[in-house]
Formats: structure tokens, C-alpha cells, sequence
């Protein structure tokens, strides 16, 4: 596999070298507000492959097939720039949110992200997520399937915990594990970088900026409909209030280390280890540049433990998803998320 050129620093993750900030594309078209218009986010993405951001995360999901056809548009003609990558097992079909991980689940599903990227080969294709009613040995076996007929590069794991990361390496190589990560999300800590580190597995941080909380783009418990954290405990009252107190002593580190917000939790996120590539999501240009330009920065470990002073175990308040949600997800839990 080809590994796209950048002026930006590169990280490794299972083999696949990338910018060490990257892009998660979902939010240009699902989950967060009002989707900016197709002109707005086809210049965001060129933009980013302009400025040497080389992995580019999509998903079946996102924007129900939307996003992976505004990345066609937009990045289509720039495909040897950038590293692609998508998802199955969580899909929309018929208008209905489904996860389904059943062999031939997954292969219809593939092929209809490769119909809507229009291509005919994506570099890193994850499970969305665990189906608890099919053995991951089956699903991984359909995905190793899809390789040997050229159709994927490289195979990922959204979401799952240490043991089922285990059990599906033990059927084929796992390139990435992507999970949410930051300083107010720990839960990788428990055991998957651990795993990732014994395997040799990639790890991709998403929300790397708390879902704008830690970016300073958060400051009111006011979210329009369609929202995603309109549902999450951390998001809602009372927790939000308290919350806030955190950010405010988060922000103070920024100012003192010189760096915006969201560089600060990007840097911290980027110290964990050598083989953690943050993808952070963003509709604004402005934004993007300051994400990237976070590589530029050498942030003080003085300025790192003090984040870590922040976030100590049990002091952000409301745990990451309703429990509907949660149901959904395979990580492993903290003890304050253990009801």
C-alpha cells in the first residue's frame, strides 16, 4: 500500500503511516448541529489534504451514506493523497439504524461504500461496533474475505474492549482499535492500549477534543435538535454546570502553556503514546489549521500533568453515553460508570 506524502509529522499505526493529526469526517455531515452546506465542506476537505492531513475517516453511517459520497466529490480526484477509511456493521437500511455483523451483512455493506466513495478499494475498514449475537471470529473472517479480494487494505475495531480485540487478532492482524479518547474520556486506559501496545496495534482517538468541550466551544448546556449530546449525561444539567468548573481550570492551563484549548487536549492525547493519531472533527477551516498546527507546538509536561491533576478519576460528572447507547459499546468501563 502506497503511504501518501505530507510536510506534516507522520505516525504509525499498524503499519499505515498518516499525519499525526488526521481528520474524522463524520461531523460534516451527522450528529453535531446544522451539516455545513456541500461548497463549505468540500473546501474543508481539500483544505486538509492541502495542508498534509493524510487519513481520512468516513463511515456507512455517517449522514446515512452521505458522507462517504461527499468524500467522493469532494477528495475522489485526490485519492492517491490520502489514506481512506470506513465502517460497517452500524448501517442505515430502509431509514433504519441497524447493527448487524452477520458475514453477509458486512459484504453488502462494503459494497455500498465502495459504490458511494466510488472507488474500488478503502485502506482501513473497521467494525463499527460489537454485535453481541455474531462471534467476532465470523465477522473478521468476512472482512478477511474482503481483503483477499482486494476490495479493503487493512482491517479495524471501533469500540471494543481488550478481550474482543484479542479474540479477533487471534483470526487476523487488527491494524487500528479507534475509540474515543481524551482527558475526560479514559476508558482506553483500563486495558485496550495496553493491548494495542502487547499487539502492535494502531490506536485512533476520536473526539480527541471532548466533543468540543475541551475545544472551548462548549459553553452552555444548548444544543439544536438532531444534536448527539442532547443524550449524553455529561452534556445535561446538573452535570454540565459542574463541568464547566473543569473546563474553566483546563482553559487557565491552555493560556499558560500558550496554546488554544484544543491544542492542549490534542498534545495531551498525542503524549500517551507514539502510535495514538487523534482525528478530531470540524466544520471550520480556522479550526482545522489550529488542530493541525498543535504538531507545531512543544507543550511542557508540567503543562500535561496539570491536565492529568484536573481529570483525576471521578471528577467529570455524568457518565459518556445513555445507557441506550451504551448498550451499543464494547469498551470497558470505569468504576464511577459501573451503576
Amino acid at each position: 500500500m502506497t503511504q501518501p506524502a505530507t510536510p506534516l509529522p507522520v505516525r504509525t499505526i499498524g503499519g499505515l503511516a498518516v499525519s499525526a493529526i488526521s481528520l474524522g469526517c463524520m461531523n460534516i455531515s451527522h450528529a453535531y448541529d446544522v451539516a455545513p452546506s456541500e461548497a463549505d465542506a468540500i473546501r474543508l476537505l481539500n483544505h486538509a489534504l492541502d495542508i498534509g492531513v493524510t487519513l481520512m475517516d468516513s463511515a456507512a453511517l455517517y449522514g446515512s451514506g452521505n458522507n462517504e459520497r461527499l468524500l467522493a466529490k469532494a477528495i475522489g480526484h485526490r485519492r492517491s493523497e490520502f489514506i481512506l477509511s470506513s465502517k460497517c456493521v452500524l448501517d442505515l437500511i430502509d431509514g433504519n439504524r441497524i447493527l448487524d455483523a452477520r458475514p453477509e451483512t458486512i459484504m453488502g455493506s462494503l459494497e455500498r461504500s465502495l459504490q458511494r466513495l466510488n472507488t474500488d478499494f478503502i485502506d482501513l475498514y473497521y467494525m463499527h461496533r460489537l454485535d453481541p449475537n455474531v462471534p467476532i471470529e465470523d465477522s473478521i473472517g468476512a472482512l478477511v474475505r474482503a481483503r483477499e479480494a482486494g476490495k479493503i487494505g487493512a482491517i479495524g475495531l471501533s469500540e471494543m474492549s481488550a478481550a474482543t480485540i484479542r479474540r479477533a487478532h487471534a483470526v487476523h492482524p487488527i491494524t487500528a482499535v479507534q475509540s474515543e479518547y481524551s482527558p475526560w474520556v479514559r476508558n482506553a486506559e483500563i486495558a485496550v492500549l495496553d493491548t494495542c501496545k502487547a499487539l502492535g496495534i494502531g490506536f485512533v482517538a476520536f473526539s480527541p477534543v471532548a466533543r468540543g468541550f475541551l475545544a472551548g466551544s462548549v459553553t452552555k448546556a444548548e444544543f439544536a435538535q438532531g444534536d448527539i449530546r442532547i443524550a449524553m449525561p455529561r452534556f445535561q444539567e446538573p452535570n454540565f454546570s459542574e463541568n464547566l468548573k473543569l473546563a474553566a481550570r483546563f482553559n487557565a492551563v491552555a493560556a499558560e502553556a500558550g496554546v488554544a484549548p484544543a491544542q492542549l487536549s490534542l498534545a495531551w492525547v498525542l503524549s500517551r503514546w507514539e502510535h495514538i493519531v487523534p482525528i478530531p472533527g470540524t466544520r471550520n477551516i480556522a479550526h482545522l489549521d489550529e488542530n493541525v498546527a498543535t504538531l507545531g507546538h512543544k507543550v511542557a509536561q508540567e503543562h500535561l500533568d496539570a491536565v492529568d491533576a484536573i481529570f483525576v478519576p471521578g471528577a467529570v460528572k455524568g457518565v459518556r453515553y445513555s445507557a441506550a447507547a451504551q448498550a451499543q459499546i464494547d469498551t470497558e468501563l470505569l468504576p464511577e460508570e459501573v451503576s
